[in-house]
Order: C-alpha cells, then structure tokens, then sequence
C-alpha cells in the first residue's frame, strides 16, 4: 500500500533541516551554534635598526619583547653610571656632605669642574651624574662611597650580581674603557629596571636640564645628554653613553596607556643611535596591547 505524498514531506522536513545545521554539544550536552571565527589584527613587526646590540623589555613583568646580540659582551661607556647610582643610594644619606679632593679631578673628558676644597653633599652630585655624566663627579661619589675607584669597582659587581646581571664586571664608576670591563645588552637591561624602580634615580634621569650650583655660588645649567626627552613626550630617562670602544650608546625609558618600556641600544656608530632608540621606544608602547 502506497503512503500519501503529504506526509512523507513532512516527516523529510526536520531531518534536512539537521543535516543543514549541525549542532554543537557542550560538555554539559546543552546544543550551541557553531563557534564563530574573530579577526585578529596582523602582528606589528620590530623596526630595523643599525646598532649592533639591543633589547626591549616591558617594564613590569620584565618580558622581553625584542632582542639582537643581547647577550654580546661590550663596553657601555656612561650607562653604566646607573650602577653607580645604585651603589650611591645603597650608602643611604644623600643629604651627607664631603670634600673634593684633587684625585677627584683626575680624568678625562667630559668633567663638570668641580675643584678640590669643595664641598658638595651626595644629593647634589648625584643629579650632576646623571643628567650631564661628570666624570669627575663620578670620581668623587666612588671615592666617598668606598674609598677609592678600585674598591668602588667591586661595590659595583658586587651590586649587579645582586641584581641578577651575570654577564658584567665594572672597574671604574664612570664608564671609560678598561680592559676586562664589560656588560651585555641583557644585563643593562637588569640594571636600568632595577634604577627606575628607585624614585629618586627615576625622578633625575627624566630632568631635561638641571641647575647645578657650586660651592662658590656660581651656577651652571646642565642639559640632559638624553635628546629622545625632548623628542617623545612619553620618554622619561635614562641614560646615555659614547666612547670609541663602545660606540654610541643609550638606554631610555617611556611609559604610555599604563604601560612602560625599557629600551637598551649598544653600539651604534653614528648619531642613528636616537633613531633606532626612539623606533623601538615607539614600537613597545604604541602598538596594541595585546601584541
């Protein structure tokens, strides 16, 4: 017996309708949709730079973001006065005053002329360090620190070993070249986290220009050595470096939409250094979060 057409069309309808809509079950066995695919914006590549060494962490969780030859041993010049000011601000009492004393005089080249007879406390000193990276005065706070150069030179390993700097030996306060001195990308890196979590260094390094008063009462203004201060508004520090052994050097630091940066570059060979260093500045705290 044939069954009507009617009512085989209707059975046929909820089966076709299944196969055209497939369901998902959750681990609950509730049915849901199909899950739909989100877009995802394309990755923002790292700019290119000339330098020889660099790295770029975020400031918080220390995740590294870019790296080339981070890890290179190197000289590094002046940046690593930062250590220094570690090492100044360990010794506690900024405001305690001592006297200038003719070896505190002897280097070269870049000096703020502070003479022997002088008295300055560590406060003062340590802002002249930072914002115009006076040899002498770099001198002068080892000197006061530790008793001289030499014993300044371990009270600074001694320091980036505490902070996990594996790779650095220091054997003057100032950065000039010496032989068997060197640090890495990587380490700096360390060392410049460690500086800006300290308010004091952090508050120095992001001054544009710095009155300095001698003890004659005579004034000098200090420009910062830092010129990417002036060229993103939401750079603030650090510090900056040149010899011929190290080439051209700078480590600076920024903060935007709550979010900070490290940025170490080493060795650049040509004023390209504020280029690349402004680039990747640019890059860690402009693109999207979530990359």
């Amino acid at each position: 017996m044939r069954l009507p057409l009617l009512p085989l069309l209707v059975i046929s309808l909820p089966l076709l309708a299944c196969a055209q809509s497939p369901r998902v079950n959750t681990p609950t066995g509730d049915a849901m949709a199909p899950p739909v695919k989100v877009a995802t914006l394309p990755r923002t590549p790292a700019p290119t730079i000339g330098a020889a060494r660099a790295i770029v962490v975020d400031y918080e969780s220390g995740r590294v973001l870019f790296e080339k030859n981070a890890d290179q041993s190197c000289a590094v010049a002046s940046t690593q006065k930062l250590i220094t000011a570690l090492c100044v601000i360990d010794k506690g009492n900024l405001n305690h005053r001592f006297t200038i004393t003719k070896s505190d005089t002897w280097v070269e080249p870049t000096k703020l002329g502070i003479l022997p007879g002088e008295v300055y406390t560590r406060r003062h000193l340590l802002g002249a360090l930072l914002v115009k990276s006076g040899n002498d005065v770099a001198r002068a706070l080892a000197r006061d620190n530790a008793g001289g150069e030499s014993q300044f030179a371990t009270v600074m390993t001694r320091k980036a070993r505490s902070l996990g700097m594996r790779h650095s030996n220091f054997l003057n306060p100032h950065g000039l070249t010496a032989k068997g001195q060197y640090s890495t990308a990587r380490d700096m890196a360390i060392c410049a986290r460690a500086a800006y979590r300290d308010p004091i260094i952090r508050s120095i390094v992001n001054t544009q220009a710095y009155t300095f008063k001698f003890s004659n009462g005579r004034t000098k203004r200090l420009e910062n050595t830092n010129k990417i201060l002036k060229r993103l508004s939401y750079c603030n520090g650090m510090k900056t470096g040149t010899t011929r052994a190290s080439g051209r050097c700078l480590i600076s630091s920024g903060e935007l939409n709550g979010r900070t940066a490290i940025v170490v570059v080493l060795g650049a060979q040509t004023s390209t250094i504020w280029n690349d260093s402004e680039k990747l500045l640019r890059w860690a705290l402009e693109r999207p979060a979530s990359q």
